[in-house]
């Protein structure tokens, strides 16, 4: 992979992106897939995945660290994430990361987890026309109960567990990555927080994934994309399978992704 750093202007401060290029020298006939983190994800914590799935599916690959993950600059001591960080995300740090990355005339695929799932749902809904395509894994686009007693769990192990630590190993500050996502989606307002009416303006095809397994989540969420969206969408389910499919299932996800984007792609040249 190819490391790259982006500056953007976000928040009124200059942020800086960690990018890395997957396969660029296949060109822009090849079609781009932008891989969207987790809630305490990073570039490194996809390990070999987009490498893997971008040289089965033929593809170009753009991996980023979201502001405040992996070696990206951290949020500010004062800086606290309220309800519509996720549109945020959506609506400004991608066209902005697009911009400064000279992509304004591509169409990328988005390929996005967990909360990088449900970033990639809203741009797609915002941007209709600037968007191939979706793959989500475990997105959310509701609150559930599931989700918030097992975040109660997962902070309960940051500040007893060498858990910091471990997320060190792939954040410039843990504590910035930890404490974004955690207390966001602890936050009682937070439990309103609802997507699904705007999912009815997306037009490009949705590949939605969900583990049966899935700590944070149900097959509610990718049952519900299905009934809103307005484009084509298949489901996965994956049995055997928790809330990181690319991880539990890897080998399932790149054959489903790969069909998905390599037919659509297709389709869609025709």
């Amino acid at each position: 992979m190819s490391p790259q750093v982006a500056t953007i202007d976000w928040r009124g401060r200059p942020v800086r992106i960690e990018c890395e290029w997957i396969a660029p020298e296949r060109g822009t006939e090849a079609p781009l897939v932008v891989f969207l983190h987790e809630g305490l994800g990073s570039v490194a914590m996809w390990k070999d995945f987009p490498a893997r799935l971008c040289e089965a599916a033929q593809v170009r690959g753009l991996v980023f660290s979201r502001p405040g993950y992996g070696r990206s600059t951290p949020r500010a001591e004062d800086e606290t994430w309220d309800v519509d960080f996720m549109h945020r995300q959506a609506h400004e740090v991608l066209p902005a990361l697009f911009d400064a990355l000279g992509l304004g005339k591509e169409k990328p695929w988005l390929f996005g987890h967990s909360d990088g799932g449900s970033i990639s749902l809203l741009y797609a809904a915002r941007f209709p026309e600037r968007v191939a395509g979706l793959v989500v894994l475990a997105p959310h686009i509701f609150v559930e109960e599931v989700t918030v007693a097992n975040i109660e769990q997962a902070r309960t192990a940051y500040l007893s567990t060498d858990l910091p630590q471990k997320l060190g190993r792939y954040h410039d500050s843990a504590d910035s990555a930890f404490w974004g996502w955690n207390r966001i989606w602890l936050h009682p307002p937070f439990r309103d927080w609802n997507i699904e009416a705007g999912l009815d303006a997306i037009r490009c095809p949705v590949l939605a994934v969900q583990g049966l397994d899935d700590e944070y989540g149900t097959l509610a969420q990718i049952r519900g994309i299905a009934a809103r969206v307005g484009g084509a969408c298949e489901l996965l389910e994956l049995p055997e399978c928790g809330h990181s499919p690319h991880r539990d299932q890897p080998d399932r996800v790149i054959v489903a992704a790969t069909h998905f984007i390599t037919s659509n792609n297709r389709r869609q040249s025709q």
